[in-house]
Order: C-alpha cells, then sequence, then structure tokens
C-alpha cells in the first residue's frame, strides 16, 4: 500500500474468503489479542452462501485500498439490544498482520462509523478491545470513540480472563475530518 492509497471498504466477494478464513486457521493473523482457539471452519462460507456476509443484524466488510493487491481484512458489526425497544452497533476489525501499525484499522473504523450513521436510525455504535491493546485503544481514539470504562474479566483468552476497554460513539459525537 502507498501512501496515498486510500482505504475503502466494500461488501465482500467469493475470493475474499480465504482472507476471513485465515483469522480461524491463523493464531499469528488472528494476533494474540483475538485468537480465542480454533472454531467453526466454515462459518464465513456458510453466512456468504446465506446473505454475502451482510444480514439485518449484522455484517461485515472487507477492508481494501485504491492500490492493494489483496484486501487488508474486514470490519464488522452486530446489534447489541440496549432495551426492550433499543439496539446499538457493536463493531470489531481484524486486519492482516502486513497492514497494521498504517493507519488503516483508525480510517476503516471510522468509514464503517459513518457508513453505519448514514444506513442505520441507530444512536450509538461501541467498540471494546484488549486492556493491554493499546494500538487499538489508539485507532478508537482516532476514530471519534471515547473511552468510557474498564470492563474487567469480560473475556476468557488463552487461559485467562481479561479485562476489556469500552468505547462508544454517539451519532451526534463530532467525527475526525
Amino acid at each position: 500500500m502507498s501512501d496515498d492509497a486510500s482505504v475503502i471498504l466494500r461488501p465482500a466477494r467469493e475470493d475474499d474468503l480465504p482472507l476471513l478464513e485465515r483469522f480461524l486457521f491463523d493464531p499469528e493473523a488472528a494476533s494474540s489479542f483475538q485468537w480465542f482457539g480454533w472454531r467453526d471452519p466454515d462459518r464465513f462460507r456458510r453466512r456468504f452462501a446465506e446473505n454475502g456476509l451482510l444480514g439485518p443484524d449484522d455484517g461485515q466488510l472487507v477492508v481494501d485500498t485504491s492500490d492493494a493487491d489483496a484486501p487488508l481484512g474486514f470490519v464488522s458489526w452486530h446489534k447489541l439490544r440496549t432495551g426492550p425497544t433499543s439496539y446499538c452497533w457493536s463493531m470489531g476489525i481484524a486486519l492482516a498482520p502486513e497492514a497494521r501499525g498504517r493507519g488503516v484499522g483508525t480510517r476503516a473504523q471510522l468509514l464503517l462509523v459513518r457508513y453505519l450513521f448514514a444506513h442505520t436510525p441507530v444512536q450509538r455504535i461501541q467498540a471494546d478491545t484488549d486492556l493491554e491493546n493499546i494500538a487499538e485503544q489508539r485507532a478508537l481514539e482516532k476514530a471519534g470513540f471515547t473511552r468510557e470504562g474498564v470492563m474487567r474479566g469480560v473475556v476468557f483468552r488463552d487461559g485467562h480472563w481479561r479485562d476489556g476497554v469500552l468505547y462508544g460513539v454517539l451519532r451526534d459525537d463530532p467525527l475526525p475530518g
């Protein structure tokens, strides 16, 4: 990716599925913060066949750039009920190791926030990350999220309960340029 390449989000194509599956089969690709052990190896293919990874309660878009030879990862979201008649989106990101540390994640997450606010009526979008994942915390803050607090013992990974950090952005919050 060159310095002047722009990050884009796009619907998944069938030829993107090997990258998505890489995060299920390759602990190094998933990163130490996202490796939760072996999971259903066909889940992406089933969901792609069902709805192209874009459903009413969740979705995934591919992170790409204007000059990439291959996709760089994906962003995802799912509906999180917050009350009997309300919900917010909870979102996440997974980037291939070669795409990390270059601002791709910040830009992709900001694009997803803008997309979800433009195309759904939600008031809130939230994201969480491991307390030790400082790079992702910085990316979320640069994408306009506010750190809301630490969730103690929220995720079981690698034999231990881990603390997480919750971030949120509201529809009326100012977003970066």
